[in-house]
């Protein structure tokens, strides 16, 4: 069986390892997409603050993936309070990367698809 809490500390390690503890920022909020003055097709980085921390970052980037995750609160298991704790059921895809990509002016596809828990006897699990 896959756990995904079990296997976000390897891969954070390798990625630690990979490009450097000083390249890697954790519990920053970004809030909003920098567009690139020459090309206003173009996301050119982000700005955020730290929830830990009184800081405030802003990130330049010839590249920018947004990858904040899904909406996945949208629709709840059948089963009350038991999803809510694992990694593919996470309470802060808020949907939030949604409102920054339409509003830097992306084309927002493929919505028809949803993340729903499948619920069968006794438990529950992140398939179909």
């Amino acid at each position: 069986m896959i756990h995904g809490e079990s296997y976000k500390p390897i891969i954070a390690e390798a990625a630690k390892m990979a490009i450097g503890e000083e390249n890697i920022y954790e519990r920053v909020f970004i809030f909003e997409l920098l567009k690139d003055k020459n090309d206003p097709n173009a996301v050119a980085g982000a700005v955020g603050f730290s929830v830990r921390q009184p800081k405030f970052y802003v990130f330049k980037a010839k590249a920018v993936l947004l990858a904040t995750g899904g909406a996945t609160l949208l629709f709840r298991p059948r089963s009350t309070g038991e999803a809510a704790g694992r990694t593919w059921y996470a309470i802060f895809d808020t949907g939030s990367g949604y409102y920054m990509g339409l509003k830097a002016g992306a084309m927002l596809t493929q919505f028809e698809h949803r993340f729903i828990p499948f619920g069968f006897k006794d438990g529950y699990g992140p398939v179909g």
